[in-house]
């Protein structure tokens, strides 16, 4: 209403405008405004999980990358805790105005576990429309998806699609509604305005959480840089019978002294300092041995190279067994862990191979290892060599992980926005493992679906499995723009036959 004097006619409309305003409110159902309550705590839980994430992905950068290749890694670590500090300046923007809703709408009600004047459709118009924060919140939000997007290289920016976003919903029944009016104007009310808040809070932690593991997955690529020469002589083997040529390659190499290239021998990994591998033979026993050492790295694609040295010869004391993971340094539970075994000089049916920690199959170097316990495993190998007389060769210790959890996925997203007809064609859940080496398989054995649309009772539905119950196909048929879609409570389980719960999809459909 207007200021200054006014006519009885005037003070008449502003009366009954206040009487709908309060009629209107009086047809907000509980139903509805637990459903929003319900889904900002979700959205709260994920976003406190993404947090621990981020956390988690820089202490392990700062504890690895950051140790062995500090000249490297900290320029990669400045620029992705500046990105970081950039979603984190939205964040406590969002925070404050949801501090200021619930401050106005009267507190949090300990009996609803929700804002006291949570129904009241005054509050989130007058606070965010008429004093313009929704506008301030629409820039912050579109600056901070600009600073995001352009703290990644050209490369980094591949495939990336922020759910972060400030686009108009489309029109429904002829009425254009700007983005701030849609979600904080005239006839939203405080409970939906405040999970509109928490899901701008989660999209921003989720952009940040990727932006973060992209600009850090720079690390893993090596910027190779020859910077040290050598004069080298390589001789095929040192040691030849009387008559026997002697012969040598000699020649001019170049390395890069602060890459730390993959360098092992005979599977088994050698330190490397300032680019170099140092190799130690043993040298018990009389015997003649052969090496050769493979050189691995992340080229500025990304891709690995691989170079093999010629092989080498020097007189050993005995044999050494190599003991190599065929896949990975590591052992998962639940899955058929491949080795590959031999030992020089040794043959391979002669070989016999023992593990504690967990148990191993197989003959001739194939061998497949089953751990079931989060911890240590050794893998030992005895060979006989001279017939009747087996002496022991060696020992490797792997780490047992369990398998990653996956991610949820319904219509090929984790959450954001989707079409509603992409939405309503698709009727299973699934749990995807991403840049994960073996081929483990998860199943969705539970899951809850939630289905808001606009001003009607939230539809609340459990299922048994992956796929859609009947009566969700039947509700998921009427999705339209603007309803959104949540998937939480999700159970899934892999090889490993532990059950994991995975983080919540929120899909809004446009």
């Amino acid at each position: 209403m207007a200021g200054g004097k006014q006519t009885p006619r005037q003070r008449m409309i502003g009366i009954m405008y206040l009487v709908l305003l309060g009629l209107i409110a009086l047809n907000v159902p509980d139903s509805l405004l637990d459903a929003f309550k319900n889904i900002t705590i979700s959205l709260d839980s994920s976003s406190k999980n993404v947090t621990n994430g981020v956390e988690t992905t820089f202490q392990t950068f700062e504890a690895t990358k950051l140790k062995d290749e500090p000249q490297r890694a900290a320029p990669i670590l400045k620029r992705a805790k500046d990105a970081a500090a950039v979603a984190e300046s939205l964040v406590k923007y969002v925070e404050y105005l949801r501090a200021l809703l619930v401050k106005e709408g009267g507190g949090i009600n300990p009996t609803i576990n929700d804002v006291d004047a949570r129904e009241n459709l005054d509050i989130s118009p007058r606070l965010m429309i008429t004093d313009k924060r929704a506008d301030s919140l629409k820039d912050k939000i579109d600056q901070t998806k600009a600073q995001l997007f352009a703290a990644l290289n050209e490369k980094e920016r591949k495939g990336v699609n922020f759910s972060l976003n400030t686009d108009a919903p489309p029109s429904s029944l002829g009425v254009t509604k700007t983005w701030q009016d849609a979600y904080f104007g005239e006839g939203i009310p405080l409970g939906a305005t405040l999970t509109t808040l928490a899901k701008i809070e989660t999209d921003t932690k989720n952009a940040e959480n990727e932006v973060v593991k992209r600009i850090l997955g720079e690390a893993e690529k090596a910027q190779v840089n020859l910077d040290q020469f050598n004069a080298v002589a390589v001789a095929p083997t040192s040691y030849v019978l009387v008559g026997q040529p002697y012969t040598a390659d000699v020649f001019l190499t170049a390395y890069d002294s602060k890459l730390s290239p993959n360098i092992t021998v005979g599977g088994s990994p050698l330190t490397v300092d300032a680019g170099k591998g140092k190799y130690a033979g043993s040298t018990s026993s009389v015997g003649l041995h052969t090496w050769s050492a493979t050189i691995s790295f992340k080229d500025n694609d990304g891709k690995i190279q691989t170079y093999n040295t010629p092989s080498q010869t020097y007189m050993v004391a005995a044999p050494s067994a190599t003991v190599s993971p065929t896949k990975m340094n590591v052992l998962y539970i639940g899955l058929p862990n491949p080795l590959s075994i031999s030992a020089p000089g040794i043959a391979k049916e002669n070989l016999r191979v023992t593990m504690t920690g967990g148990s191993i199959s197989g003959s001739n170097g194939n061998y497949t290892a089953t751990v079931s316990s989060i911890g240590q495993a050794t893998v030992s190998v005895s060979g006989e060599l001279t017939k009747g007389k087996t002496s022991f060769l060696g020992s490797s210790i792997f780490r047992v992980k369990r398998i990653p959890d996956p991610k949820a996925q319904f219509a090929g997203k984790s959450g954001g926005n989707t079409s509603a007809a992409n939405i309503r064609a698709q009727d299973r859940v699934f749990a995807k493992l991403e840049d994960f080496e073996f081929d483990a398989k998860f199943n969705v054995t539970r899951f809850t679906l939630l289905i808001a649309k606009p001003r009607q009772d939230v539809v609340t539905l459990s299922a048994t499995g992956n796929e859609l119950t009947s009566a969700m196909k039947s509700f998921m048929n009427n999705v339209t723009p603007g309803t959104t879609v949540v998937f939480k409570d999700i159970i899934a389980v892999g090889p490993d036959g532990s059950q994991r719960g995975l983080d919540p999809i929120v899909l809004s459909a446009n």
